[in-house]
């Protein structure tokens, strides 16, 4: 509400695939960045062309196996996977596209 006028988008097909994501772990999935607009993407120092302000989502990885939400996320259709410490970057982007948040590549390959 603070940047954005109370703009609010969501498509039901990135739903699902989060749905889907849930149901496969078998565990709830705590989304800590989603859509944003301009505005807060560049208030939370979001890249300028960032995928969360098409549409995105960062799964807290906490209680879950990295390499299985990363797979599920991967069944559900989802094609953009930042690797990161603490989270995992989701989005649908049109080329396949993977990697490592500084500091991250060695959670993500023992």
């Amino acid at each position: 509400g603070r940047f954005c006028g109370g703009e609010y988008w969501h498509d039901p097909a990135f739903l699902d695939g989060l749905e889907q994501v849930r149901a496969d772990m078998g565990a709830p999935l705590v989304i800590t960045s989603g859509h944003r607009c301009a505005g807060w993407n560049a208030a939370v120092g979001g890249a300028p062309l960032s995928m969360h302000k098409q549409l995105a989502a960062d799964i807290r990885l906490a209680g879950h196996d990295r390499f299985a939400l990363l797979a599920a996320a991967e069944r559900a259709g989802f094609t953009g996977f930042g690797l990161a410490r603490s989270f995992l970057h989701i989005d649908r982007r049109a080329r396949p596209a993977r990697w490592f948040y500084p500091g991250s590549e060695t959670e993500w390959t023992t």
